[in-house]
């Protein structure tokens, strides 16, 4: 399976750093969503500080339904989607290389914003470790849940609007979760996001234990 997942990631970055779609639409959309959010809530420091977090997460939610469209996007020309069908890849492993390539590039993504809301709201960015992890969680949370339904509505004539509608329900506790545990790290009391750092490391297991059994039937239908 981890030898299908690579080929399979290696072959969508190597798409994407050809195309750098996501370095050149993707992570500039986030970034006017983050400055858009900031200008239309005012110049008062202390509330663009409290809903940092939130608009953070927020831009690389919408980051992710980009990226996971372009995602399945490069495989619908030609009929290409039929081949990796066809090809006899684990779709365990197939589920796993888009969701790593997906990954890579947020990853991206957010460090980008991370650095552009710390210097916009003037956030010190304390709790490093306890960031990352809740990152991680999140990310793989939001990437699987992206993977799966990414592959349900690449298969439909309206693909770029029942995406999110199938999306952002269901990753909404993913992002109440990461809003709230982020919060607690920025504010210099980590312990307190404990809690929904746990949560978000369940959602995470169990979206993609759900995706990797799932993929394969979603893909033959």
């Amino acid at each position: 399976m981890w030898r299908d997942a690579l080929l399979v990631a290696g072959k969508d970055l190597r798409v994407e750093l050809r195309s750098r779609v996501a370095l050149a639409e993707v992570a500039p959309f986030a970034l006017v969503v983050l400055v858009l959010f900031g200008l239309a809530l005012g110049p008062d420091r202390s509330v663009l500080q409290n809903v940092a977090t939130g608009l953070f997460w927020v831009a690389a939610l919408l980051a992710t339904v980009l990226a996971v469209q372009r995602s399945f996007a490069i495989e619908a020309a030609d009929d290409a989607r039929d081949g990796l069908r066809l090809s006899g890849l684990d779709p365990a492993g197939v589920f796993a290389g888009k969701g790593i390539a997906i990954a890579a590039q947020l990853v991206v993504i957010e460090i980008v914003l991370a650095v552009v809301a710390a210097l916009l709201f003037d956030v010190h960015l304390s709790g490093g470790l306890t960031l990352v992890a809740i990152c991680v969680a999140a990310t793989t949370g939001l990437v699987a849940v992206g993977t799966v339904y990414g592959a349900v509505a690449a298969r439909a004539r309206v693909r770029e609007t029942l995406l999110p509608l199938l999306f952002l329900p269901v990753v909404a506790p993913v992002l109440l979760a990461a809003v709230k545990a982020s919060k607690a790290a920025l504010a210099g009391t980590p312990s307190h996001g404990y809690g929904w750092l746990e949560l978000l490391g369940v959602f995470a297991v169990v979206y993609v234990a759900v995706g990797a059994v799932a993929f394969g039937p979603l893909v033959e239908d």
